[in-house]
């Protein structure tokens, strides 16, 4: 028995062994320590999925009340310069938070991810009022299932996808040009080009930016991973909501 239990030690040892040199580690204390460090990222990486599912939360739930309201319905499609006032709103809150992050408390910095969930869900109501629910929810559906597969894919993988930022932000570009010109020629096929290249964007734009906030969390100091878990929230949750409104236009069924 004794001698079975210590060649079951053996055993365990040598495969941990084996395991840390396939890894590239040295020592077992090296393994240890970027043990360690993972657990660290991964609990950081839990607060940025975290406070993206709550924003995301917040949309829906702000959406749904202002198409339960008939009043607020009106309003908001009657009258179309609050609505560009509060579209005016979201980007300059995206634009002071990237700017001002380092300056911000945690607190504050959350708070204004939150607001901005909020607004998105008031200026996202006319384009639900437009769709039936059923599409809506399968939409849904589809963007949870293919970003959930590309952020474990980015978070995962020991491929460096540092390289995919420049090219995917040029095609963004890009994607934003044809947009601004098809308003003008309202082509259907230039608008079908335009929706797959955007889904085929964002999906790239997630593995980018998940494997980006594990690296900022691996390299960020202790005192700054509230806002970076802010930061990353709000870059997951722009990559989710854009995936789903170019899926809606493939997915979404019209009342």
């Amino acid at each position: 028995m004794v001698f079975a239990m210590d060649n079951r030690k053996t055993e365990k040892i040598m495969n941990d062994w084996n395991k840390f040199n396939e890894n590239g580690y040295q020592t077992a204390v090296q393994a240890e320590n970027e043990m360690t460090l993972q657990r660290y990222v991964a609990g950081v990486m839990r607060k940025v999925y975290g406070k993206m599912t709550l924003g995301l939360l917040a949309t829906a739930a702000t959406s749904y009340l202002m198409l339960s309201n008939e009043a607020l319905k009106t309003a908001l499609i009657g009258h179309m310069g609050p609505f560009f006032i509060l579209f005016a709103l979201e980007l300059g809150l995206v634009i002071y938070l990237s700017a001002r992050i380092d300056k911000l408390s945690t607190g504050v910095a959350t708070a204004l991810f939150y607001v901005y969930s909020i607004l998105n869900g008031v200026t996202l109501t006319p384009i639900f009022m437009a769709y039936t629910g059923v599409s809506i929810a399968k939409t849904f559906a589809i963007t949870a299932g293919t970003f959930g597969a590309m952020t474990i894919f980015g978070y995962v993988t020991r491929q460096d996808l540092s390289k995919w930022g420049s090219y995917l932000f040029m095609a963004l570009l890009g994607l934003i040009v044809c947009m601004l010109v098809n308003l003008f020629m309202r082509s259907s096929m230039l608008d079908l080009l335009v929706s797959g290249a955007g889904v085929l964007i964002f999906v790239g734009l997630t593995a980018w930016d998940t494997q980006a906030i594990k690296r900022m969390c691996a390299e960020a100091d202790p005192s700054m991973l509230g806002k970076v878990a802010t930061m990353g929230a709000l870059s997951l949750y722009l990559d989710f909501i854009n995936l789903f409104l170019y899926l809606l236009r493939f997915f979404g069924s019209r009342d």
